[in-house]
């Protein structure tokens, strides 16, 4: 279903028109409205009127997350606090919080974005939608739940946790769509098996899943055990939340919605823009948003453009899924590599579950020449004569060292040994913080 075809449906031109209008509306509204935005751009010598072709945009100051930081808690805003209706903010497990202040319009239209998103995921208003994300600060279940009432699916706003109540809510309330982060509708799938439910003869039929990294390899294991499509999506707190980017049924990259977003690909070393196609880091630029929007966002996640029409009939430039982040790929004996690219091996393998646990020592930062790779085998292969579970050892080893062409030691260990989160997925740790089996 295509929910707003005059902007889903726009030509290429008309496209560049609208993102042009609107970025030099908000290139003169920052200037304008924010103090940080008028420093930096005097300080690039850049003026509102600068901005005549989009081409332009480079002209424009970057922004990171250390501005965010920096600038604690609301020192990139454009409104006065009295004009702030809600407000976000980030884990900050990294240091501080960033920080998410919204207008009514803000919400207005992250409302807006968030139904189109799952619209494009193919839910429709004779839904029934758990939302499994979590309620609060961070921005996923209270961004789904508004956009899902926009939509005129029935909610059902569970949040995270308490997993075996969720799946009896599943079976009596008849859910047919479950929004949770990838790592988490296994988790459910697990809990779901030992009270003795199989999934696949529920209602569910659609699971819109972000929020953490994750394989194609993860969702044909998702899809084959759920019997259910499952669905990427992209979004930042940074820029709005989710709502930024989603897949169709189709599943060949993620719409993003570019009469809000303006998206681009830069080289990660020298800041340079990149042509459409090339593999890079992604840069955002919010066009419509008011109590704070962001001048070319670096997101660090790696990924490429295609502007070609979808099969979906619509226009939109699509992302390709992100293959990593340019703080999370690890270099092993001078070899870079992301954790994604490790779980696209690993779910390869016949007799591999899909939760792992990646083990570098990090006393080099992320330069390691030690790198241990924990990962849970099925309860068939466990439970089979040692030669089976020799043989797959073999074989991962094998297929680490000729795909990535790395060399990492492989620790087989029994089904449900590696933790459950119910959050985003842990997937890379040190190998002081292991704990002993």
């Amino acid at each position: 279903m295509i929910r707003d075809a005059r902007y889903e449906q726009m030509s290429r031109g008309d496209l560049d028109k609208l993102q042009l209008e609107r970025l030099k509306a908000m290139a003169a509204y920052v200037y304008d409205k924010s103090p940080f935005y008028q420093r930096a751009m005097k300080e690039k010598g850049v003026a509102p009127g600068d901005i005549q072709t989009l081409a332009d945009i480079t002209k424009l100051p970057f922004t990171s997350k250390l501005d965010f930081r920096d600038n604690y808690p609301f020192g990139l805003m454009a409104v006065s606090m009295d004009k702030v209706v809600r407000v976000h903010s980030s884990s900050g497990t990294t240091g501080k919080p960033v920080v998410a202040p919204y207008t009514q319009g803000d919400i207005d239209t992250w409302s807006d974005v968030m139904a189109r998103t799952l619209a494009t995921a193919g839910v429709t208003e004779n839904d029934v939608l758990q939302n499994s994300y979590g309620y609060g600060l961070f921005t996923g279940g209270l961004g789904f739940h508004y956009g899902a009432e926009r939509l005129g699916a029935s909610v059902i706003p569970t949040g995270g946790g308490n997993t075996k109540r969720q799946i009896l809510l599943l079976q009596d309330l008849g859910t047919s769509v479950i929004t949770c982060t990838p790592s988490y509708s296994l988790i459910l799938n697990e809990t779901a098996l030992d009270m003795g439910v199989d999934l696949r003869e529920t209602k569910l039929r659609v699971g819109v899943f972000g929020a953490e990294p994750w394989s194609d390899q993860m969702r044909k294991d998702i899809e084959s055990k759920m019997g259910i499509s499952a669905i990427n999506i992209y979004g930042l707190t940074e820029i709005i939340g989710p709502g930024v980017s989603t897949e169709c049924p189709y599943q060949c990259g993620m719409h993003i919605a570019e009469d809000h977003f303006l998206a681009e690909i830069i080289n990660p070393d020298t800041g340079k823009q990149l042509p459409y196609g090339e593999i890079g880091e992604l840069v955002l630029t919010t066009l419509t948003k008011e109590a704070q929007p962001v001048l070319r966002f670096r997101t660090k996640d790696i990924t490429s453009l295609n502007p070609e029409p979808c099969k979906c009939g619509r226009t939109h430039v699509r992302m390709s899924r992100i293959t990593g982040r340019t703080d999370d790929m690890l270099v092993v004996k001078g070899v870079n590599v992301f954790p994604s690219q490790i779980e696209s091996v690993l779910l390869d393998v016949e007799g591999v579950e899909p939760h792992y646990l990646i083990v570098v020592d990090r006393q080099q930062g992320f330069k390691s020449d030690y790198l241990e790779i924990w990962v849970e085998v099925s309860e068939d292969i466990f439970s089979d004569e040692m030669s089976k579970m020799e043989d797959l050892e073999d074989r991962l080893r094998s297929e680490m060292d000729s795909v990535l062409a790395i060399s990492a030691k492989i620790k087989l260990v029994e089904p449900k040994t590696i933790t459950r989160t119910e959050g985003k997925a842990k997937r890379v740790v040190d190998k002081s913080e292991l704990p002993i089996l």
